[in-house]
């Protein structure tokens, strides 16, 4: 009966893998129609590969890589980890404290599988990246969704947590940069978000996968480096950042005050030893991606193709009547608004079904991360200058008759 509650809660979580529109452009796509896939990140698809010197690393370790290793990888790998968490001032980060996983995916669930008991809550942002309030529905928790406010550049709306906040409350899931609006949080609002949950004993997730994706100069900070007395739990990994999505390398970090956390600790040991280890291939790199010089960085400058593609959707998509968008200062994410009395839409989802169906532009409505309100899509500019012209011109072309 327990299994059957948790799977059901999952009827009501959204997610970008799933649904009307996705199975649509699978039909569509399966007779042959050119879709422009503009719903996932993965830099792959869009001709942003991986080093050289990652792939000839992994060729090298691959003979020596064929077994199991530590359930929480191999220790080259989270030695690594443990100085890139050093150098983000992430505090009292021991090697023990590190866990490889299938990708940050993996992790997110098992961090979720061994906090939430049935009714417990844990605040998570509205929009979100969806894995995180399917993980949690699915360890019997309750998202709690607080919202970020686009009129003050999608920060968290602090007062928004604090009205949220019960006894049921375990943690706060802080996703910076984030997924889907592509802000960075700077320094104030990040102590806003210590400081509630330094008064509500709450665990802080950080879910900074992207933080090595920041334009305009601006810098990072992780959260735990301003909360050294308090638990946190750190999530990164090389999907985004060293194009190699479909390796699946990503790491979580238990920073900070651990003491009060015993339980959980023990839970997550047991958690992680029960699915043996993350891919050996795939922790091998690890070593090599973190150090010496980011082949990323040349992307992220005027003159390199992520900053370039940022700057050309931007202005396009506030040019065109009916949509405008905040600039995001990291990822490759942009989430306009639509103006839905101009075009009448009151199911945003549809919005979507329909761009797909007229103009075959693949994209994800702002309820598949849980936004509330049915005026916003995301939309991924990993496609090439050229290709995110045809987009916009499509984009506009629909747009100038639409009516739902």
């Amino acid at each position: 009966m327990r299994t059957f509650e948790k799977s059901h809660k999952l009827d009501d979580v959204a997610y970008d893998v799933r649904g009307p529109v996705v199975e649509e452009a699978n039909r569509m796509q399966a007779e042959n129609v050119d879709i422009i896939n503009l719903n996932i990140g993965n830099p792959a698809a869009f001709d942003f590969f991986a080093p050289n010197e990652i792939l000839q690393d992994l060729a090298y370790n691959l003979k020596d890589t064929q077994g199991y290793s530590h359930s929480k990888g191999i220790f080259s790998a989270r030695k690594a980890i443990m100085q890139y968490c050093q150098l983000k001032g992430i505090p009292n980060v021991e090697i023990d404290d590190i866990y490889t996983g299938n990708g940050v995916s993996e992790l997110v669930n098992l961090s979720m599988q061994g906090l939430l008991d049935d009714g417990d809550e844990i605040l998570i942002p509205s929009p979100d990246y969806p894995l995180w309030t399917a993980c949690a529905s699915l360890a019997g928790g309750n998202p709690v969704h607080y919202i970020c406010d686009e009129q003050a550049h999608w920060y968290p709306d602090l007062a928004d947590i604090e009205s949220k906040i019960t006894p049921r409350t375990k943690g706060i899931v802080v996703i910076n940069p984030n997924n889907p609006t592509g802000s960075l949080y700077p320094r104030e609002v990040l102590e806003g978000l210590v400081d509630i949950a330094r008064r509500h004993e709450l665990i802080i997730f950080a879910d900074e996968i992207y933080d090595r994706l920041t334009m305009d100069g601006k810098e990072h900070i992780a959260i735990a480096s301003l909360a050294p007395d308090l638990f946190c739990v750190n999530f990164n990994g090389l999907s985004k950042s060293h194009r190699i999505a479909g390796f699946r390398v990503g790491w979580m970090c238990l920073s900070g005050d651990k003491s009060k956390a015993k339980g959980y600790i023990e839970g997550l040991n047991m958690l992680s030893s029960m699915r043996l280890c993350a891919n050996v291939p795939g922790q091998s790199i690890i070593q090599t991606a973190l150090g010496g010089q980011q082949s990323l960085d040349a992307l992220l400058v005027p003159g390199g193709r992520i900053y370039e593609q940022r700057e050309f959707i931007f202005d396009t998509l506030n040019s065109i009547d009916g949509l405008s968008a905040e600039k995001p200062d990291a990822a490759f994410y942009i989430f306009p608004r639509i103006d839905t009395k101009k075009f009448n839409i009151t199911n945003d989802e549809k919005f979507a079904l329909d761009l797909l169906r007229q103009e075959h532009i693949l994209v994800v409505h702002g309820g598949g991360f849980n936004w509330k309100k049915p005026d916003h899509f995301r939309i991924v500019y990993l496609p090439n200058t050229h290709d995110l012209e045809i987009v916009a011109n499509r984009l506009e072309s629909f747009l100038a008759n639409y009516k739902q």
